[in-house]
């Protein structure tokens, strides 16, 4: 019973309807999205605390959501993302795309409001695989 109370406190319903039920969304879900569409956008090396992007298939999902933090109240979503950026990238041009991108993907998928995605950059990658 307060492990049910537990999850019900980092879940939204999306979608209530008495004939047939209701659909819920975890807090970590909106997190894994912000991630993946963050780590997609071209000058992203990694969230922080996470792996590189190329590592990401062989690792799994799991870690997509390190470096992420998200708050939702009353269906308003709030991210806070810390990325490695790759070196020469602009950062300001780099987070504007991470924040779009990020926005879009929460609202279209969960339809979710999303009001703030605040970006720190925690590092730069400066090794040159590619």
């Amino acid at each position: 019973m307060e492990k049910e109370k537990e999850l019900d406190k980092s879940t939204q319903i999306l979608k209530e309807d008495a004939g047939i039920g209701s659909v819920k969304i975890a807090d970590d879900v909106v997190a894994m999205i912000a991630g993946i569409a963050a780590a997609e956008v071209d000058g992203v090396a990694a969230m922080a605390g996470n792996v590189p992007n190329e590592f990401m298939s062989k690792v799994g999902v799991k870690n997509l959501k390190k470096g992420v933090k998200v708050e939702v109240l009353n269906k308003v979503v709030k991210v806070d993302l810390a990325l490695i950026m790759e070196y020469g990238y602009n950062i300001p041009a780099t987070s504007q795309k991470v924040q779009e991108k990020v926005k879009n993907a929460i609202e279209n998928m969960t339809g979710l409001e999303v009001s703030d995605v605040n970006i720190r950059i925690a590092g730069v990658n400066m090794l040159k695989d590619r």
